[in-house]
């Protein structure tokens, strides 16, 4: 029988920049941030995945973003992750147009690490203080 992590890869084909597991039910893909919405559309229409949430950490090398699916039938989880580079600007499409679950994890990413997330209906300040000043990301690790 075809595992999960299988047929996720099978529906992904090229589109995977690598795959590891920490478990038999954890599962990691790292992807391209350019394929991020149509891999989370596979996920969800095509496989019957149920999108949990996002988490985004600043490194030394830029932003992570894994973005966490659950294969409920199995109780298996599959995290897609994207590394973006760009240190000042960092950038991606949102997916909140698809789950309007996303909508305050995005905006909570934006506001604490300045992640701009395009094509996000409503883009705002969350958490911090209107008096917090623009350009300044909590978040974000001093070099």
């Amino acid at each position: 029988m075809e595992s999960i992590a299988e047929k996720v890869k099978e529906k992904f084909g090229n589109k995977t920049i690598k795959y590891f597991e920490k478990n038999v039910k954890r599962h990691y893909f790292d992807v391209d941030a350019a394929n991020i919405v149509e891999l989370t559309k596979i996920l969800f229409h095509g496989m019957e995945f149920r999108f949990i949430t996002a988490t985004g950490i600043h490194t030394r090398g830029g932003f992570e973003i894994l973005y966490h699916f659950s294969y409920d039938k199995t109780g298996e989880v599959v995290s897609l992750r994207v590394i973006l580079n760009e240190k000042e600007k960092p950038e991606i499409d949102s997916i909140t147009p698809l789950f309007i679950g996303a909508e305050w994890i995005e905006r909570e990413m934006c506001e604490m690490l300045g992640i701009n997330f395009r094509n996000h209906p409503n883009l705002k300040k969350l958490l911090l203080d209107s008096s917090w000043p623009d350009g300044k990301y909590p978040l974000r690790q001093t070099e």
